[in-house]
Order: C-alpha cells, then structure tokens, then sequence
C-alpha cells in the first residue's frame, strides 16, 4: 500500500480549514461508536462534554490529546485521519492493536475551540496549568495521566506561521523531546522521545518534505509535557506549522498524519526501527524566520534609506470561518527577514489602505505600488 495515495484518497474530508469545533467532530464520533470505544472524560468550565476515544486491546499504553490550546486544530483534523486509517486497514493495524490501547482527547479545550482562542473560558492557557490545576480542562487531562499511568503521550498543537528552520524554509513540522528539568538532563524517557521523533522525522524527510523543526526544550514546570516527562513518562510535542500558501493547514495536517504513521511502524514498506537519538540534536531548531507578507527596499517618506517593512495575518471568527486579516506588523532596514509572500519594490512608494501614512498594528485592506500603478493587495 502507498501511504501516500491511501491518504489522498481517504482523508476525513468532513474536517476541513482552521475552524474546527466540538459540533465538528462528534457526529464523525458518532460513527466510530461500533469500532472504538466513544465516551466523555469530563467536562469543560462551561460544561461541554470532553470526549475521550479509546481503541486497541494491548499493554503499552498511548495517551493523546489535541487542542489544548482551542485555535490549533490541524493535529485534531490529523487525528482523525489516523482514526480513518485504523478502521479502514484492519489487517495493516492488527499487530498495533494487539501491543498497544490507545487514549485518546481530540478536543481537550472545546471552549477555546468554539470561540477560536488559545485559552480556555476563563481565559487560562491549559499548557501553563500543569502545576496549578486550576482548570477542570487540566484535571480531567491529570486524572486520566494518573489513573492509565501511559507508557507514551502525545502532546498535539500548532505553531504559527513565524517559525523556520535553516535552509531556509518554513517549519511544517516540528517536534519536542520535552525537558524534566532545568538542566534538560537527558533522562530515560527523554532518550525514547528523542529516538522516536528521530524515526518520524526520517519518514517524512525520505517520503515528503524536509521542513521538519525541533522546537525549544526550555524547562517550564507548568507546562504539561514538561511535568510528564519529569513523571517519567516519555513525552512527544508536535507543533504542526506553516506550508507554502497553506494558511488552512491540509498539508500540515498531511504531515502530522505521516509521523504517526512511522511512529506506530504502519508503512511496512519502510523499516526505521534502528535510530539514535542522538540524531535528534541533528534536527534544526525551530528559528521566528519569517513574516506573511514583507515587501523589501521601499521608499518611506520621512526615512532617508530603503525600508523593509513586513506584515502579519491575523486569524479571526466571522460566521463560523476563520478569515485572515493582513496588519502592518513593523519597519526597518533588514532585508534578512523572510516573507512567505514577498516583494522588491526597488525604491518605489506604496499607499497602503490609499494613505502614505503607515501605523503599527493597522489592518490593512489594499497596498498599491505607486511607481508601477500596480495594486499588491
């Protein structure tokens, strides 16, 4: 089978942009009633349900969760590629299911997801809340940690479109070995997350595309993989970023769903069970490379040289999509700074919303090229 072409062809298409919500994903639960077990965890502050899938009948136990932070869907609509995945290649999965059970919360923060936000309802981001558990969102994910005492976790996000990795190149992709503590110890389930992100990322790299990141493994206690792994249980941070004119994230996604198909060895025709995690250092760190627009040596009046001057997508909620508003993010002389759309006005001016004036923060409607009688925007 050619994982590639299975995933083109059978994709959850019922889970498609960037506005993915509880009411999105519980009638596609409601089909899985007869194949996984479907239940509710808990609930969230403002009493919505937190589904909870569990499948497989073997020891090692996995524990995932997704949308912690209620704006960062891509992993959710990921895992129920996966989902699809398992119910539609029985014989390729057996083995997977007879090692292993899986635990799995796609919508941790159904609050967040529903108003678009990183935090929940009362405005508290979960992935600061390890400690403190003063969320029922995190308490329901802790007591669940206690009480299966997993063998593996996956800790499911996005990263924004500001990340790169050397190249350069954007980082579609990126993953963390979590710190147990302040000194980044190397510990035993440190070694075993970095072995395993090191076999996903080689998959992908030799399957699909080389933008694959290592984000930062700074210690913070009140982060939740942190205290996993500082638990002893090997912990995995996926980070599901920017690819070239995919702000709706379908090939991010596609990603996501490949690492965890190497992670649980399903191409057989792939055999990457001899890594060293060492080889996890070799990973490019993830580097704020990039703007979404920057338009390069334009002439300001007031500024005596060529200005660059970059601009940033801001996501909001209008009617139940996600629509992406440009604002003028900051202006200087460095033409070093990467855009994942880009133009050299070569000294020309710019009306921007028709007004030379340029503010900080301003959204932005239209940017006309003077010089060219040309309209960027």
């Amino acid at each position: 089978m050619q994982i590639t072409t299975w995933y083109t062809r059978n994709f959850e298409d019922r889970l498609k942009g960037r506005y993915v919500a509880i009411k999105h994903i519980l009638p596609i639960l409601e089909d899985y009633q007869e194949l996984f077990n479907v239940s509710v965890a808990g609930y969230s502050e403002n009493g919505v349900e937190i589904p909870l899938v569990s499948f497989g009948q073997g020891e090692k136990i996995v524990l995932i969760w997704s949308q912690m932070h209620g704006n960062e869907s891509t992993t959710t609509k990921a895992l129920f590629d996966f989902f699809k995945f398992i119910t539609l290649n029985k014989q390729t999965t057996k083995t997977l299911l007879s090692k292993h059970t899986f635990y799995v919360l796609p919508m941790l923060n159904p609050d967040g997801a529903a108003k678009y936000t990183r935090e929940n309802a009362n405005g508290v981001d979960l992935n600061r809340d390890a400690q403190d558990l003063s969320q029922g969102e995190s308490k329901v994910l802790r007591s669940i940690f206690d009480t299966l005492q997993p063998d593996l976790c996956l800790n499911m996000h996005d990263q924004r479109s500001i990340f790169g990795i050397v190249g350069p190149k954007p980082a579609t992709l990126s993953f963390l070995a979590p710190s147990a503590d302040v000194l980044k110890t190397i510990t035993p389930s440190r070694k075993v997350a970095m072995g395993l992100i090191v076999k996903m990322k080689n998959y992908i790299n030799a399957h699909h595309h080389n933008q694959i990141g290592r984000f930062d493994d700074t210690y913070n206690q009140h982060c939740v993989g942190d205290s996993f792994t500082s638990s002893g249980t090997p912990t995995i941070l996926f980070e599901a970023g920017h690819f070239k004119d995919d702000y709706n994230r379908e090939q991010s996604r596609s990603f996501v769903f490949y690492g965890l198909i190497a992670l649980f060895d399903l191409d057989i025709t792939f055999q990457n069970n001899s890594v060293d995690y060492n080889e996890y250092f070799t990973i490019p760190e993830n580097q704020k490379l990039y703007k979404d627009l920057i338009l390069y040596n334009v002439h300001v009046d007031g500024k005596a040289s060529l200005q660059t001057i970059c601009f940033q997508y801001k996501e909001k909620l209008v009617k139940q999509k996600i629509m992406f508003e440009l604002h003028f993010d900051s202006m200087g002389g460095d033409n070093n700074v990467l855009g994942h759309q880009h133009f050299d006005l070569q000294g020309g001016k710019i009306l921007v919303n028709s007004h030379q004036n340029i503010i900080i923060g301003k959204k932005i409607s239209t940017i006309f090229d003077i010089n060219r009688n040309l309209m960027l925007i």
